[in-house]
């Protein structure tokens, strides 16, 4: 069973329009790795760190995005 998380990376990358692609680059991740969260999957606490700064939020911001 794959654990599943609630997230608003999605929402909140389509209010900067960009694509995952381009958020993928600006984070250093794979636009894999991006669709998976996306998608609710579980991830490390550095991925969320890069996707923050990525979507240019403070680590502050966290709650905005992983609640």
């Amino acid at each position: 069973m794959t654990e599943r998380q609630t997230n608003n990376v999605k929402q909140f990358r389509e209010e900067l329009l960009i694509s995952k692609a381009e958020l993928a680059r600006k984070a250093g991740l794979s636009a894999l790795t991006i669709d998976r969260i996306e998608k609710g999957m579980v991830c490390r606490m550095d991925t969320k760190r890069k996707i923050l700064l990525a979507l240019g939020l403070k680590l502050t911001d966290k709650g905005r995005i992983f609640p």
